[in-house]
């Protein structure tokens, strides 16, 4: 049906490929793209059927434009850095191509990220006709697209929104990331942030902590509370459905926290360029190239991950308690694609999304989060694609 191109090779690239490659009744030809070409090559060489591959600078808008009016394809799911999503959106309004991302836009020199810069484009976007579909990633992604889903099925309003992650597996390395580490260590070291009574509230950096009891045999771990993006968007649409607080919380181990710590105090985790024999270099970009690449921990990680929505609101006047969410092996999931399970539930839900666009059961032109669509098709492709999902209620207590 369509020509899709896939800008990045990481780890979720390599899902994101794998898994369009499994569904050639809709993506009909793919061309995969990087920076490093070499990198799209030995993805290439794992799939099924034969796909393009291509070399491009993400950051360079003339060199996409030049890609894209090449390759011709009708969406680009970018799973590229999210330094690169504007100069991503920027190409797809200068050709007419649909647009589709896992990670909402920050920039280079700040630690901060928000929506505002890629819902700036909604008008551009409506004015050419073509669609941007942004954090179509598991969170943000999915849980939105499980929030969504409470909201239709089981909810006439939703007081409380907590999205709890996960990662109780294990690659045995002493300090690793399970995805891009410069991404990752900004993420975790920035303040926290969580909504509650009208506002949003900061926090210091994982401040705040408790205890939560795990299904799928992971048991109790900490989890820490962190600011994510899709409680931005989710905020938005729960407000006018008597929404009180949303939070985002996260599992680390004891052993990532200490190595983080000591990080920070030497400086290793800085964003502002400093002088090293002559040159500026960026500490945390240093870092990033001594660390294990998450990639090269596939076949190294064991266990699980679970990640969803526990939502308290009310259904005819009564008031309940609902979980859902979905647990995804490590082992299991570089099987299938040669990649463990942090890649596999954001690449996962990328494709399902671009197959949802380009079979126009989501369809708009403009920018749009994932809660905007009905969540049905999404829910009913997740169990169908290699991320089943489990629910149930809760009593009070």
């Amino acid at each position: 049906m369509a020509k899709v191109l896939i800008i990045g090779a990481g780890g979720v690239g390599q899902v994101v490929a794998h898994k369009c490659a499994q569904v050639p009744e809709v993506f009909t030809e793919i061309c995969l793209a990087s920076r490093t070409e070499e990198k799209c090559r030995k993805i290439a060489a794992q799939l099924p059927r034969p796909i393009q591959t291509a070399q491009v600078d993400a950051d360079n808008v003339p060199e996409l434009v030049a890609l894209i009016k090449r390759f011709q394809p009708e969406l680009i799911i970018n799973v590229a850095l999210p330094y690169q999503d504007l100069h991503i959106m920027q190409a797809c309004l200068e050709t007419g191509v649909h647009y589709l991302d896992t990670a909402n836009y920050e920039p280079l020199d700040e630690a901060h990220f928000e929506y505002k810069w890629q819902w700036d484009y909604h008008e551009r976007f409506k004015e050419k006709g073509i669609m941007a579909l942004l954090g179509s990633g598991f969170d943000p992604g999915v849980t939105n697209v499980f929030t969504a889903w409470a909201k239709k099925k089981h909810f006439d309003t939703i007081e409380e929104l907590d999205i709890i992650d996960a990662n109780a597996g294990d690659h045995g390395q002493p300090f690793a990331t399970n995805f891009n580490p410069e991404i990752n260590i900004r993420e975790v070291t920035a303040k926290g942030k969580y909504y509650e009574d009208g506002e949003f509230h900061e926090t210091e950096a994982l401040q705040i902590s408790k205890t939560f009891d795990f299904p799928g045999g992971i048991g109790p771990k900490k989890i820490y509370l962190l600011w994510h993006e899709e409680l931005e968007s989710l905020v938005k649409f729960l407000r006018p459905h008597g929404l009180r607080r949303a939070r985002f919380w996260m599992t680390f181990s004891d052993n990532y926290l200490k190595h983080l710590e000591v990080l920070q105090n030497v400086g290793m985790t800085r964003i502002d360029p400093v002088l090293y024999n002559g040159q500026e270099i960026v500490p945390l970009q240093f870092l990033k190239a001594l660390l294990p690449d998450p990639s090269s921990l596939g076949p190294l990680t064991k266990g699980k991950t679970c990640i969803g929505c526990l939502i308290k609101g009310k259904k005819d006047g009564k008031t309940r308690r609902y979980y859902v969410y979905n647990i995804c092996d490590h082992e299991e999931a570089y099987k299938e694609v040669q990649s463990q399970a942090i890649s596999y539930t954001t690449g996962v839900p990328a494709m399902i999304g671009a197959m949802l666009m380009l079979t126009g059961v989501w369809k708009g032109a403009g920018v749009f989060n994932m809660e905007q669509f009905d969540p049905e098709p999404f829910m009913q492709k997740l169990n169908l694609h290699g991320l089943p999902w489990h629910e149930k209620f809760l009593d009070e207590e």
